[in-house]
């Protein structure tokens, strides 16, 4: 933008100088010809007053006087076919002059030509000839011009440097909202541009200010929103743990406790700073499949299902913390129990990418999933809440890969899902690469 202002007052101005410069230099070099052309006319006119008064003797010396001191060469043509000053062959102009017996002037080549006829002498008519040179004609105009020159340079670079600074006063703040609206971007809701400038640029400023006060009170309610309808939920788990003692299992003890726990992060993880959520800490994905796998088998038996679990035996570590790639796993496995029927099989698989990391892949053989993008969030078409499939796409973004949906080999539902490697491998495998790139082939080491 600043260079653009700077262009169009440079282009502006420039068309300025031009309509006035050029007609200026033009009438300077006509004024200076006129000047000159003037100048030649007193002096034939002088040397006119000179015929009839002197003797041929006494002319030739006192036209010999006015050429040495003027820039123009005088010539007299005297009725009787002599000439005094410097001797020149009569002109189509002189023969015109003495014929008709007028005085004009007349362009030849190289200058101008004088003419003054003189009458009232015994033998005839006289002709003064007063030759102006061309470099006489030009004199100073070659001095005026450069002058005119150096002006429009003086104006022109005086003009770039007052659009430069007003280009700056513009630029400057709508900078400043740039930046603050790129801090904005990368979720700074802190992030305010400087109210400057221009009042177009500070009504801007304040739009963008208000309206980062605005998300970011929006993101404060919904927060609160969902920290108390989390909390809500204490009430009925309580009366649900009560009722689960009272039973004396173990193992619907053990459910009900996740379930708090569950819902203690999630009023924690609402109530944090808007700086967002910490990175998580890098877990064994195969450990943790193995077990959400076997949390899932009874229901599984109990269904008729036929389970298929592949999992490396060695660790598979991966970018995501223990609890986020749980969830993420229950939230594919329990897609597979409630959107399937019963009695149809399924095959859990996490293998090793190349580049780090891991693949995890669910796939069933039921019906698949229906037409359209089954990850859309709150958007379900099996009833549902449709937040699972993107509660798992935002798992595999958060460790730096995506997730892909799409048909098994028996065409039912298939969820691939990609796991990032840790955040240090990953730096140290890139600095190796970058290292290797720098050494030339057939360079030893």
């Amino acid at each position: 933008m600043r260079l653009r202002i700077v262009a169009v007052v440079v282009a502006t101005t420039s068309l300025v100088l031009v309509s006035f410069l050029l007609p200026f230099a033009l009438v300077l070099r006509t004024l200076a010809a006129d000047h000159a052309t003037s100048n030649a006319m007193v002096e034939a006119q002088s040397v006119a007053a000179l015929v009839t008064a002197m003797s041929d003797r006494e002319l030739r010396l006192a036209v010999a006087q006015v050429n040495a001191a003027s820039n123009a060469s005088v010539t007299v043509f005297l009725p009787d076919g002599a000439q005094a000053g410097i001797p020149v062959p009569k002109s189509p102009g002189a023969l015109l002059a003495l014929r008709e017996k007028r005085s004009f002037s007349s362009s030849v080549p190289g200058g101008v030509e004088v003419l003054v006829a003189v009458g009232g002498l015994s033998g005839g008519t006289a002709v003064i000839r007063s030759f102006v040179p061309e470099a006489v004609l030009r004199h100073g105009v070659t001095r005026a011009w450069l002058l005119l020159l150096g002006i429009g340079a003086f104006l022109l670079l005086l003009s770039v440097a007052v659009a430069d600074q007003l280009a700056r006063s513009l630029v400057r703040p709508l900078t400043g909202v740039a930046l603050a609206a790129d801090h904005l971007a990368t979720g700074d809701l802190s992030a305010r541009a400087t109210v400057t400038g221009p009042l177009e640029v500070r009504r801007v400023a304040n739009g963008l200010n208000r309206l980062a006060a605005r998300i970011d009170d929006l993101l404060a309610h919904e927060r609160e929103s969902a920290a108390d309808l989390s909390h809500r939920l204490r009430t009925p788990l309580t009366a649900l743990r009560i009722d689960a003692e009272s039973l004396q299992d173990e193992r619907l003890l053990d459910d009900v406790a996740a379930v708090e726990r569950t819902v203690s992060d999630i009023i924690q993880q609402t109530r944090r700073q808007r700086g967002g959520l910490p990175p998580g800490i890098p877990c064994d994905a195969a450990a943790v499949v193995t077990e959400r796998a076997a949390f899932w088998r009874p229901l599984a038996e109990d269904q008729d299902r036929h389970m298929s679990v592949e999992v490396p035996a060695e660790p598979v570590i991966v970018q995501a913390s223990r609890e986020d790639l749980a969830a993420c796993a229950d939230v594919l496995l329990e897609n597979v129990f409630t959107h399937t029927p019963e009695g149809v099989s399924f095959a859990i698989r996490l293998s090793h990418r190349a580049s780090g990391g891991a693949w995890l892949v669910v796939a069933d053989d039921g019906p698949g999933f229906p037409p359209g993008s089954p990850v859309r969030r709150g958007q379900s078409g099996g009833g549902s809440t449709g937040l699972g499939l993107d509660i798992a796409r935002r798992v595999a973004e958060a460790s730096g890969e995506t997730m892909t949906v799409g048909r098994s080999a028996a065409g039912g539902g298939c969820v691939s899902l990609g796991l990032g490697p840790p955040a240090g491998l990953l730096a140290r495998r890139r600095h190796r690469r970058a290292g290797l790139r720098a050494i030339e082939p057939g360079t030893r080491r």
